[in-house]
């Protein structure tokens, strides 16, 4: 009886041959941003308050029903990063909530700058996270392609 080995690949199984040269980069970056993006989900539903008010005001419904899809999307998005046969769609759906959550960190810099009561390393703080959100895209991004 001769046996031979499949020919069709294993999607769970890692394919041979040379890795994406950015590999070992992108398995960290994935790490790193899913414990951001865990911690953040988990802080979206235990202390939501904090985040309805950040909500833009212009969107229809209640801030609440935002801060808990936005939470839950966060821990599900950690949860594709960390498993390397989900890393791939993990890293394009942290770019695009990345872009996603931008008007909410606008609005929060605008609330805080145009606030009487708002302090100024508050107001800092709310300022210095626009240009971050470019970082958090692009290495998403990273894990993306790499993977």
């Amino acid at each position: 009886m001769n046996h031979r080995p499949s020919r069709t690949p294993n999607p769970l199984r890692p394919a041979s041959g040379p890795a994406h040269p950015d590999a070992d980069r992108a398995r960290t970056t994935a790490r790193a941003l899913a414990a951001a993006l865990g911690v953040s989900g988990v802080l979206h539903l235990v202390r939501p308050a904090v985040y309805d008010s950040i909500v833009p005001r212009v969107l229809p419904g209640p801030a609440r029903t935002y801060t808990v899809v936005s939470g839950v999307a966060e821990i599900g998005i950690a949860a594709a990063l960390l498993s390397r046969p989900t890393r791939r769609l993990g890293g394009t759906l942290a770019a695009a909530l990345f872009v996603a959550v931008f008007p909410a960190n606008v609005s929060m810099a605008g609330r805080s700058v145009r606030s009487g009561r708002a302090s100024s390393v508050r107001t800092a703080i709310a300022i210095a996270r626009l240009p971050l959100q470019w970082p958090l895209v692009s290495r998403a991004l990273l894990v993306r392609r790499a993977s």
